[in-house]
């Protein structure tokens, strides 16, 4: 392949290697003039490239993309593109915006809050147990719910919960305002945003602010046998407090789907932790279909002259 052609849009992919020829066929099929560059290119064809398309890029990757125009992330996080320190810093980073993934997240975001609610796990023990189980629960409007981090995914979330009837709060670190929330802002009004939560489910960026985040003194302003739902990013997690806190009974139930150590070590006090449940980081996919339209649709108006949309703010890390 020559390093470009005419009409052509080269588009580097550092994204996980086994996943190169699909994300190449679904471009073929969507966008053909984009064209998939992977890492066992030519220098000559990685200079030409325009943009990319990453995950967790290799330190120093992208610096040899000396035409680089624009960074797409792979996921709604941005965090293990922003790590490289060495990434271009005037080119805009993009976040990965598009239907599917949102759907995907607000399925396990009800899937869990749910279960939380219900407390299913008793009427599985109680059918391995051949238990007709006796089981009570409160209503939907008389349990609390709180949805940290109201962007995309959290605003799609925290609509769909509003159907349920749950008491629903909001928190996040800039004003949002969403009918038949309550919404929270800052760090000063987390006590209060915590303060009777009977489930709580994260699905904040990862940030200098946000690390570690959820930690002993975070889940002493909640109530006794309250539900923590993580979705966001593992490093947000004090994993010793946690465990802490369920032996005490602060924190009744727990589902983790990111870890600071990813696959999870067999060796991990998580995997026998009672009530703490545990989901391979596969809350939601990016569909390459998906991904694909809205990335052509960004290249497009960014060739016309048109502005990128989502672009993170690299000072706030979302």
């Amino acid at each position: 392949m020559n390093p470009t052609t005419d009409g052509e849009t080269l588009l580097y992919f550092a994204g996980i290697g086994e996943r190169t020829e699909t994300w190449r066929q679904v471009f073929q099929d969507v966008a053909p003039e984009i064209i998939i560059v992977d890492r066992d290119a030519t220098p000559e064809q990685k200079a030409a490239c325009q943009y990319a398309l990453a995950w967790k890029p290799r330190p120093g990757e992208l610096t040899a993309l000396s035409k680089l125009q624009a960074i797409f992330g792979l996921g709604a996080g941005v965090d293990g593109i922003l790590a490289d320190n060495s990434l271009p810093s005037d080119v805009p980073l993009i976040r990965m915006v598009e239907s599917g993934l949102t759907q995907g997240m607000v399925e396990y975001c009800l899937w869990q809050v749910l279960y939380h609610h219900r407390r299913f796990w008793e009427t599985e023990a109680a059918q391995r147990q051949h238990h007709w189980l006796e089981q009570y629960y409160p209503a939907p409007w008389d349990r609390t719910v709180g949805v940290m981090g109201l962007g995309e995914i959290g605003h799609a979330v925290a609509t769909q919960l509003m159907s349920f009837k749950f008491k629903l709060r909001g928190w996040s670190r800039t004003a949002k305002v969403i009918d038949g929330v309550s919404c929270f802002v800052s760090l000063d009004s987390l006590p209060a945003f915590l303060n009777g939560c009977e489930i709580v489910l994260c699905l904040l960026p990862l940030t200098a602010e946000t690390r570690g985040f959820l930690n002993a003194d975070f889940f002493a302003h909640l109530p006794m046998g309250a539900a923590l739902i993580n979705a966001g990013r593992g490093a947000q997690l004090n994993e010793a407090d946690l465990l802490a806190a369920m032996r005490f009974g602060r924190i009744g139930s727990a589902t983790l789907d990111v870890f600071q150590t990813e696959p999870l070590p067999p060796e991990h006090p998580f995997w026998r932790q009672e009530r703490l449940f545990i989901t391979p980081h596969n809350a939601s996919f990016t569909d390459p279909r998906a991904a694909a339209q809205a990335i052509h649709r960004q290249i497009s108006d960014h060739r016309s002259g048109l502005p990128l949309q989502h672009v993170v703010d690299r000072t706030r890390g979302y």
